[in-house]
């Protein structure tokens, strides 16, 4: 259904025949963390997120899962390998 208090004419997830079933009956204002996303967009209250009613609670775990300006950061681990085992690969290798 479509939005009709802070994003008139889009769709949301969170309106039903009696309006917004969010908790406190609309969507709130971006965090600091927030800015720079591209999923931001000007609202009647102000800038809210496109896909997130809530941004406060998507920051709580770390990372919002829907930000476009940060990237999570994969570290490869190296494993050790046990030396004795390590020369008997390259042992194999060989033949």
């Amino acid at each position: 259904m479509q939005c009709q208090t802070v994003l008139p004419g889009t769709e949301c997830t969170f309106w039903a025949k009696k309006g917004c079933i969010f908790q406190g009956g609309s969507c709130q204002n971006v965090v600091e963390e927030c800015q720079g996303c591209e999923r931001i967009v000007k609202g009647t209250i102000g800038e809210v997120c496109s896909v997130a009613p809530s941004p406060t609670q998507k920051w709580v775990g770390g990372l919002c899962n829907f930000a476009t300006h940060r990237k999570v950061e994969i570290q490869s681990v190296e494993t050790k390998m046990n030396p004795l085992k390590a020369s008997k690969k390259a042992a194999g290798k060989k033949k």
